[in-house]
């Protein structure tokens, strides 16, 4: 009888778990989360601290006991503490009762996801112990925000990535006066070039929000908050200002939990186990290992635009490569895709989609990209409605690869990520997707769909090129 331990269950950990059930339904599979719940969907924490949810058991899409159904051993508010990857054997401590035991394994996933950044700033430790700062991760740090959104009239949000702009989006909402800062130079920098990220910002002015862009935050200080309680609030120093709130909130971004395992494993210089295409982890020396595996979070993904290793720690990531392993556990046979890394987000009534990378990413890691940008019409003038989209694809100059794209509309225009996800991942250039066939009717697009137009004025633009060259 084979024996895999699975430590986490969140979203990798959960259908890590199925998967070899479904793959192996002999096994025995013992699954060890430090929570009380699995499958959290954290990405609705916003929308939660908005009041836009209709239900908090619905963020759940599985729970314990359905995974007990499946045949898995749960093994919940279990805090794994010493993993012995060459010794097959794992210590696991029960968090209710504090006893520990040792459990041995034949096969080890590792599915430990992530952590909120919390970096070495002078005031944050505090300000997290007092509850003056708040993470935001998993369900309770989801509860703890929503019932300090009832209270508070102000807040500061650290991070302008996703999780940052999408809580100062929904706390704006409730009329809470948010400041929203960053280091980079503009919110949503890491994914969206400026055509998309000028709009973002202007959104955000419209509501009320506070930027302070290109702002290093060094340290975090008690202050009196709006209900006159001394050190019941927080002022964020930055290099550049202060802002004083009722709370702030870290939403910059996640680290890899991979302490237990970082030294016995290849990993990046962060700590992201560094998996094959069969999810399978390697020794430090980098000899793989046939019964080791990882997922989600805690891993790498493969990037294709690139094609390199790097942390995208993103949901559909997780789910993707945690499949594979029931795929692979008894022995290699199926091999993982890669990703895009295509995400989309909805602030107020703008909605923003990208897949790939950003010419100022490609500009960064050296790659001689270009980029147009276009804006059009999502659909013929003569309907009673329609409006402007702002579509970027980037390319590589000398094959016209397409390496990514972001689009921004008040109109859903997230789908066309993923059209462009699919066309990296195919290798397409800009000329294929040129010349790719695209519905069209009046309801939903113009006789040209604007990715199509999009692609024609990229190919235009690098045939242009190629000729002065050439001349």
């Amino acid at each position: 009888m084979t024996t895999v331990a699975v430590i986490g269950c969140t979203h990798a950990g959960t259908f890590a778990t199925t998967s070899i059930l479904r793959n192996h339904p002999d096994w025995t599979v013992d699954v060890f989360e430090k929570n009380d719940t699995v499958s959290f969907l954290s990405c609705g924490i916003a929308l939660w601290a908005g009041n836009h949810v209709s239900s908090t058991e619905k963020m759940f899409y599985t729970s314990p006991e359905e995974l007990e159904e499946t045949g898995a051993s749960m093994h919940m508010r279990t805090e794994v503490t010493d993993i012995d990857v060459k010794g097959k054997r794992l210590n696991a401590t029960d968090l209710e009762t504090g006893k520990s035991k040792q459990y041995r394994f034949d096969k080890l996933v590792i599915t430990t996801g992530s952590s909120p950044a919390a970096p070495f700033i002078q005031g944050l430790r505090e300000a997290l112990d007092n509850g003056r700062a708040m993470l935001c991760k998993d369900f309770n740090d989801g509860k703890r925000i929503v019932e300090r959104a009832k209270k508070i009239k102000s807040v500061v949000v650290v991070g302008a990535g996703y999780i940052g702009c999408e809580l100062a989006e929904q706390l704006s909402t409730r009329d809470i006066k948010v400041t929203l800062v960053d280091a980079l130079p503009h919110v949503l920098d890491n994914n969206y070039d400026k055509s998309v990220t000028d709009q973002a910002e202007a959104a955000f002015e419209e509501h009320g929000v506070t930027l302070a862009m290109n702002q290093k935050v060094v340290a975090f200080r008690p202050e009196t908050g709006s209900d006159g309680v001394a050190d019941s609030g927080v002022t964020v120093v930055t290099e550049l200002g202060e802002y004083t709130a009722d709370l702030a909130v870290m939403g910059a971004g996640f680290v890899p939990n991979t302490s237990l395992v970082a030294a016995q494993l290849r990993t990046l210089g962060y700590g992201a186990i560094i998996v094959d295409k069969y999810m399978r982890a390697a020794t430090p020396e980098n000899d793989v290992l046939d019964d080791v595996f990882a997922a989600g979070d805690c891993a790498t993904v493969h990037f294709n635009p690139t094609n390199t290793d790097e942390y995208r720690p993103l949901a559909t990531n997780a789910i993707r490569e945690a499949m594979l392993i029931g795929e692979n556990i008894d022995e290699p046979t199926k091999t993982y895709a890669g990703t895009q890394a295509t995400s989309a987000v909805q602030l107020y009534d703008l909605s923003m989609s990208s897949s790939g990378m950003t010419l100022d990413l490609a500009d960064r890691r050296h790659i001689e990209a270009d980029s147009v940008t276009i804006q059009e019409n999502y659909r013929p003038e003569f309907m009673l409605s329609t409006t402007p989209v702002t579509a970027t694809i980037v390319y590589d100059r000398a094959t016209g690869r397409i390496l990514g794209a972001q689009f921004a509309a008040k109109h859903d225009i997230s789908m066309a990520a993923n059209l462009i996800s699919v066309a990296i991942q195919a290798g397409f250039t800009v000329d294929q997707l040129a010349s790719t066939d695209m519905l069209f009717q009046p309801n939903f697009d113009q006789p040209v769909n604007f990715v199509s137009s999009l692609a024609i004025t990229a190919a235009d633009k690098r045939s242009k090129d190629l000729e002065g060259i050439e001349e």
